[in-house]
């Protein structure tokens, strides 16, 4: 596991309790594919507000989004803003094997840092939330790139899962389909596309 010090200036800290200090349940942030695919068992989900981060494409992706000759970009967080997302609660019991889900799922070649947050429900009340921010020490950081580079380095990039436009208009639609829309990646995806147009208005 990474250092999670480097995540932002948030310190690791211990999830099995609430902000509130109260024992109970664990809380799991999603900001990307983990709110419409969280591939977990959990006792309730709320919308949920993470702040002093935003969503981003600040990661290089080499393998399934890219290639090491013509790197992509995946999604991650940077500081600055806020983003929305979806809050789950998560049952002591479980607590082990959905922990261990997480890590698998979201640690695979360790380009996020884990870190516990705090953030706002939709509901009322703010509660700890494990949350995996993107690691400004692993050499896939891309940085915090404008919407211009941004939107170059992903139009044109493939890879094993496909190509990188994709991944962007799959978040996007999945965003808008949760109510939570994010302006910043609707700007970047019509970059992006109107880049594609481009390219093959050229190539033809």
């Amino acid at each position: 596991m990474n250092d999670p010090d480097h995540s932002d200036g948030i310190s690791e800290v211990r999830a099995d309790q609430s902000a509130t200090g109260r024992a109970g349940p664990h809380w799991v942030f999603g900001y990307g594919s983990l709110m419409w695919r969280p591939g977990f068992d959990y006792l309730e989900s709320q919308p949920a507000l993470l702040r002093d981060h935003r969503r981003a494409f600040c990661i290089y992706s080499v393998h399934h989004r890219g290639t090491p000759e013509r790197p992509g970009l995946v999604l991650g967080l940077s500081a600055g803003g806020c983003t929305r997302g979806t809050a789950y609660r998560v049952d002591d019991a479980i607590w082990p094997q959905v922990y261990a889900y997480l890590l698998e799922r979201e640690q695979p070649t360790e380009t996020y840092v884990e870190a516990h947050v705090p953030v706002v429900l939709a509901e009322g009340g703010r509660v700890t939330a494990t949350a995996f921010l993107s690691d400004r020490d692993h050499p896939q950081w891309a940085g915090d790139l404008g919407v211009e580079r941004q939107a170059e380095l992903i139009a044109g990039a493939s890879g094993l899962s496909g190509r990188n436009i994709d991944y962007l208009r799959d978040l996007v639609a999945h965003l808008h389909e949760a109510q939570a829309e994010d302006p910043d990646m609707d700007a970047l995806l019509a970059r992006v596309e109107a880049l594609e147009a481009a390219a093959l208005r050229t190539a033809v």
